[in-house]
């Protein structure tokens, strides 16, 4: 019988996959990707997707099996039932321990915990909302759903559009609707979850150092997307990427794109530190200082409370 699965969670820039692949190699292990980007070919700096190999239909990082990265054209949709389908098959035929590792903490939340029962997504409304400005369309959220508002950034679209869509439809809000806001717990004899906590300040340094190595390379990778897919492709909708095409389109400097980037990112990363702060019973690998992110010492210590808890 296979251990039950390991959950590394954390903000972006926190090291996730790092200590991922690590843990991956002490227990010949798989790493099925929790990230709702890094699942787009040809985005892979912006996203922090690993640098791997395509082999027999699978994708390899340093040798170890990364399910769900790299393997979905910039014109294609995905979201979490698709995800949850997905990780199914996987822990159906996985005979390796499965290690989690990713910030999209929707995915992680749902495949655990269920799914909502939410209404299906009306093309007819959607396409009705879309025709709206974001300003208008967030005033709206506001004015339907308030504490919906308060969690959903106001140029985050698609979900802006979602929790209007679920409003009208079912006449009811959609923060009411969603289990994710009470953030059930993720059971022990589930998962083994765990979150990288670190100090604020130096993760924004880390988030800071990782946006001027990847900004040059993800400017390219814009560019090529819009030659190959066009402006309204899915995966273009990403932070970074959004930031980027407005460079290549003169409606930004370099300067100014790359500092939206880092302000926007470290918003990010705070909105994912609340929703992961919800959960009693995660288990916090605090990094005060960097040494720290001793990475096989961190190994251990994960190794080493799975056998107790």
């Amino acid at each position: 019988m296979l251990p039950r699965p390991f959950i590394i969670a954390g903000p972006t820039a926190s090291g996730k996959t790092d200590l991922a692949l690590a843990l991956a190699k002490q227990l010949d292990g798989e790493i099925i990707s929790a990230d709702s980007r890094q699942i787009y070919k040809g985005l892979n700096n912006g996203t922090a997707c690993p640098k791997g190999i395509w082999k027999n239909n699978n994708f390899y990082v340093e040798g170890i099996k990364y399910h769900l990265a790299d393997f979905l054209p910039i014109d294609k949709k995905f979201d979490v039932s698709l995800f949850c389908k997905a990780v199914g098959k996987i822990e159906e035929t996985s005979k390796k321990p499965l290690i989690f590792a990713g910030g999209t903490g929707l995915y992680l939340q749902t495949y655990f915990c269920g799914m909502d029962k939410l209404p299906k997504a009306d093309e007819t409304l959607r396409k009705s909302l879309a025709k709206k400005t974001k300003a208008e369309l967030y005033a709206e959220l506001e004015k339907l759903d308030p504490k919906s508002a308060k969690t959903i950034p106001q140029g985050n679209i698609h979900r802006v559009i979602r929790a209007l869509e679920i409003t009208i439809l079912t006449g009811k809000q959609a923060s009411t609707l969603r289990k994710q806001t009470s953030a059930p717990q993720i059971p022990a004899s589930r998962a083994l979850f765990l979150y990288i906590n670190w100090d604020r300040e130096l993760l924004n340094k880390r988030i800071i150092k990782r946006t001027n190595l990847i900004f040059e390379p993800m400017i390219e990778e814009a560019r090529q997307a819009l030659k190959n897919f066009g402006l309204g492709a899915a995966g273009l909708n990403t932070l970074g990427y959004t930031q980027a095409i407005e460079v290549l389109q003169g409606k930004l400097t370099k300067k100014e794109a790359l500092e939206k980037i880092i302000i926007l990112t470290r918003q990010y990363a705070k909105r994912q530190r609340t929703w992961f702060r919800r959960y009693k019973n995660i288990i916090s690998l605090d990094i005060n200082k960097e040494s720290d992110f001793d990475i096989p010492a961190l190994c251990q210590k994960i190794i080493d409370l799975s056998k107790v808890i």
